[in-house]
């Protein structure tokens, strides 16, 4: 019996086992490992996302400031209004509620309002030119470090641009209205300017002319020269606002003029230092 029970015994649990285990390694645990693989493999990939994430989101962060930022403040413009225009290089302008005359680094128009000198040869053209590019505008202004800030008679020194962007520094001289000027020592926009100067005196536009100046603005206007030397008296304009003209005493025409708004100075040079923008009237001439 012991014999029987240990033949019986053996053959029995030995196979069932060995059975049991090959179908429980080939069927079940191929699938929980694979089930096991994939629920591993998840949280890996969804913590190495995340961390891909992060650190996008950390560049992104980091790097739209520089990229948004820097060239909103280097592309940021501000605008100052035109108060007056002097003369056509020179301006007043709005500077924080102050206002301040300006002074265009290289250029040089002939004068208008010098009282030590006539009107000079297309001075009176220059001056209308300026107004009727400036007044009314905007404008934005870079100085010169070449130049410092400030010239002898306290003008600040800048460069102008319009609005618009038109650069009027160099558009004076490039149509002709303004010499290329150096003072003393070379500044930013030197050799461009002195190009527009080329340009301007090759194609004979505005005192390039033979038939206006010819190059030579030293000389007195033939428009103003008369006027600035009369036979006697007084130089007469309108303060209304929108007065044009001037009249030399021997013109009838300021006889006319309102006498609240009727203005007399004892030279044609102070009469513009106070209205720049006046032309002798057409019944003078």
């Amino acid at each position: 019996m012991s014999f029987i029970g240990i033949g019986i015994t053996a053959p029995d649990s030995t196979p069932k086992s060995e059975t049991n285990t090959q179908e429980v390694s080939v069927n079940i645990p191929q699938a929980d490992i694979q089930e096991s693989q994939d629920v591993e493999d998840t949280p890996q990939q969804e913590t190495f996302d995340a961390s891909k994430d992060v650190v996008s989101d950390t560049i992104v962060k980091n790097e739209n400031p520089a990229s948004t930022q820097a060239p909103h403040e280097s592309n940021q413009v501000i605008l100052y209004s035109i108060v007056s225009v002097v003369d056509g290089d020179t301006l007043k302008l709005n500077i924080d509620g102050t206002t301040q005359t300006v002074r265009l680094i290289g250029m040089d128009t002939p004068e208008t309002v010098d009282p030590r000198k006539p009107v000079q040869c297309f001075g009176q053209e220059a001056s209308n030119k300026a107004k009727e590019l400036l007044t009314g505008r905007s404008v934005r202004i870079e100085k010169d470090a070449s130049q410092g800030d400030l010239d002898k008679y306290g003008r600040l020194l800048v460069y102008v641009f319009r609005d618009d962007g038109l650069f009027y520094n160099k558009h004076m001289i490039e149509q002709g209205f303004a010499h290329e000027y150096t003072y003393n020592t070379p500044y930013k926009y030197q050799a461009e300017f002195k190009a527009a100067e080329k340009s301007a005196q090759e194609n004979q536009k505005g005192l390039w002319s033979p038939n206006t100046c010819n190059g030579d603005t030293t000389s007195a206007s033939e428009s103003s020269s008369p006027a600035t030397t009369p036979s006697g008296g007084n130089f007469y304009t309108s303060s209304y606002y929108s007065s044009k003209y001037y009249y030399p005493e021997a013109c009838d025409g300021w006889k006319s003029l309102s006498k609240t708004y009727l203005k007399s100075f004892d030279s044609l040079e102070a009469l513009l230092a106070a209205y720049p923008s006046r032309t002798k009237s057409p019944q003078c001439e």
